[in-house]
């Protein structure tokens, strides 16, 4: 038996085929939650209504977002709450590393809401965040998707310097698209964090995504690869953009890209140096992440 995607994101659209899924436990995903609930902790695979949440949270993997689940930004493209939230918990960092210990998990992604209310956009949370995850778990492989921290090299590069073992920050769509869908955005700015990222020589691998379906054209999509590449960046993933909701805030889907086309942005990105390209129809930037970090561990000792 398949579903498509959750319910709230199928937003009356009749979706293609290759949407569908297996249908995940439900006593493990009340499970999961009960465990997230019981910490104070938000995952970004409910508050951006992910479409493969079932499937990850069935295999016991979720990314943590840590800094609330309200965002001071309201991108037309994402389902995350957008207000005025509270001040940071400084019990959050301890209840991520309790939470992933009792998940006995490997690798784990964490990610944030953006936080442009506070003096270091949450840069410090997420450092305390990796220092409590080394402590727990020694061993872990830690991957971050961090927001643009307005553009600051220094915060960017204090959270490199906690030593996660990817640094991820996603560009999102194509540079004509972000006055309308991500005004509080800059293309320029993300890719600059990007460069930072690669610039700081630390061996930290840098990843970055972007969805189509937007109203791109496919000459835009090529522009923003090469800018991309350009940057240093690893690991690349793209998408398709599902709108969370019908009721205006968010853009409606302007086409569904088939999984043969999402084949061929995976070809042309690779020409493009990246070490890394996961591109299809349900691919997010944390989705099983752990996989782009082995491919390009195995490129590295190609290349020895």
């Amino acid at each position: 038996m398949v579903n498509t995607t959750q319910d709230h994101q199928l937003s009356h659209t009749v979706l293609p085929k290759w949407f569908q899924q297996k249908l995940p436990n439900v006593q493990k995903i009340k499970k999961m939650q009960s465990m997230f609930r019981g910490r104070s902790l938000s995952t970004v695979c409910e508050s951006a209504r992910c479409p493969n949440m079932g499937q990850c949270w069935d295999r016991g993997v979720a990314t943590l977002m840590i800094l609330g689940d309200i965002c001071t930004r309201a991108c037309r493209f994402c389902a995350v709450v957008s207000g005025r939230p509270s001040a940071p918990s400084a019990c959050e960092p301890s209840h991520v590393a309790e939470m992933v210990d009792a998940l006995d998990l490997n690798y784990v992604v964490i990610t944030s809401v953006t936080r442009d209310d506070l003096p270091d956009g949450g840069a410090g949370q997420f450092v305390r965040t990796i220092q409590a995850l080394r402590q727990k778990r020694p061993g872990i492989k830690i991957e971050v998707l961090i927001p643009d921290f307005f553009g600051r090299r220094d915060f960017v590069e204090t959270v490199l310097d906690s030593g996660p073992d990817v640094l991820a920050h996603n560009v999102e769509m194509v540079e004509r698209l972000f006055p309308t869908l991500r005004p509080q955005a800059d293309y320029q700015r993300s890719l600059g964090v990007l460069r930072t990222a690669k610039a700081a020589g630390k061996g930290i691998l840098v990843k970055s995504g972007f969805m189509v379906g937007l109203g791109e054209t496919e000459e835009e999509i090529e522009r923003l690869m090469a800018d991309m590449s350009q940057t240093g960046c690893d690991m690349l993933t793209i998408g398709q953009y599902l709108a969370p909701s019908r009721d205006g805030r968010h853009v409606p889907v302007d086409r569904f890209v088939s999984p043969s086309v999402f084949e061929m942005y995976r070809q042309k990105a690779l020409k493009l140096d990246f070490r890394h390209v996961f591109s299809g129809p349900l691919v997010r930037s944390s989705y099983i992440a752990e996989e782009g970090y082995r491919a390009c561990q195995d490129v590295r000792k190609g290349e020895v």
